[in-house]
């Protein structure tokens, strides 16, 4: 059964509410594989029955075609944005983007046949490419610069380390809107931590389109409670990252290769004793040099 008709049998004054349940579901999907990247071996209990309630909850017609295109990557649903479809970056025919909008029906992308929805507004990413004069970067330098370095955090508390951190990368000219990327890197941290162990956490926005995945790194002068549930704070190294759509894949790669190599402590002291932006952004292409390709 092809979605388009799967659409016309579900149809209904609006599949939004449908729609939206499955964003949801998918970001407990991926929040589940970004703790198993960054955290191997951390319960995920509580996770596996979010994701078992909201699946059984599904239309079954959806829930077989959305698991499907789960077993070929990641995402089964993405946004459209300007009219593209974020995942495979193919321009959608304008009566495709109308109807994606109306969500009268549930519509997949020609190309790669991932659900669509729209989305009307979010942050960007404004990284400008780089010129073709340049060398090319390799490693963590593809990522990040050491004008996205911060050695000593003023914020406190989860909240305004990552309010600072959106406001670097929009200062720094790679994000056009700070207060929405916070807002959705909150929205993100309310449906599980991302501080992990040994000092670590991975706050992060996903579908920030316009460029490429773009890290900031910010080191805390004293242990911070980064997880509300914490039983004390704990947190010293925060890696921010914003992600497109199409980078989602990789990201958990990236994720797993970041954890592997501050899981050492010789590698964590590297950054924690770094006190020049200069100084913390040597530090980080050598500690993942090998780890980060």
């Amino acid at each position: 059964m092809s979605l388009n008709h799967l659409g016309q049998l579900l149809a209904q004054e609006s599949m939004q509410p449908v729609i939206n349940h499955l964003i949801q579901l998918q970001e407990f999907i991926i929040a589940r594989a970004q703790q198993e990247a960054g955290m191997p071996g951390a319960q995920l209990d509580q996770l596996d029955a979010s994701i078992s309630a909201l699946t059984k909850e599904l239309p079954p017609e959806v829930n077989i075609r959305f698991s499907r295109l789960l077993q070929k990557g990641p995402l089964a649903i993405v946004p459209v944005v300007n009219g593209v479809c974020t995942a495979c970056g193919m321009t959608l025919p304008v009566a495709l983007v109308h109807q994606v909008h109306a969500a009268e029906q549930i519509y997949n992308c020609p190309s790669c046949a991932r659900l669509l929805f729209y989305r009307a507004s979010g942050a960007r990413n404004t990284r400008k490419s780089p010129r073709r004069s340049e060398a090319p970067k390799v490693g963590i330098e593809r990522f990040s610069a050491q004008s996205l370095m911060i050695t000593e955090l003023e914020g406190a508390d989860r909240d305004s380390i990552i309010a600072e951190l959106c406001q670097k990368m929009a200062d720094e000219g790679f994000v056009d809107d700070p207060v929405k990327l916070q807002e959705a890197a909150l929205q993100r941290e309310a449906i599980i931590s991302t501080a992990v162990e040994n000092g670590l956490a991975f706050p992060h926005v996903r579908s920030v389109e316009g460029g490429a995945l773009t890290l900031a790194l910010g080191i805390t002068p004293k242990p911070v409670k980064f997880d509300p549930a914490a039983g004390k704070a704990s947190t010293r190294i925060v890696f921010f990252m914003v992600i497109p759509t199409a980078a989602s894949a990789f990201y958990l790669k990236l994720l797993a290769g970041l954890s592997q190599v501050f899981q050492k402590a010789e590698n964590r002291d590297k950054l924690l004793e770094a006190d020049t932006p200069e100084k913390l952004w040597k530090a980080l292409i050598r500690t993942t040099r090998l780890a980060i390709q």
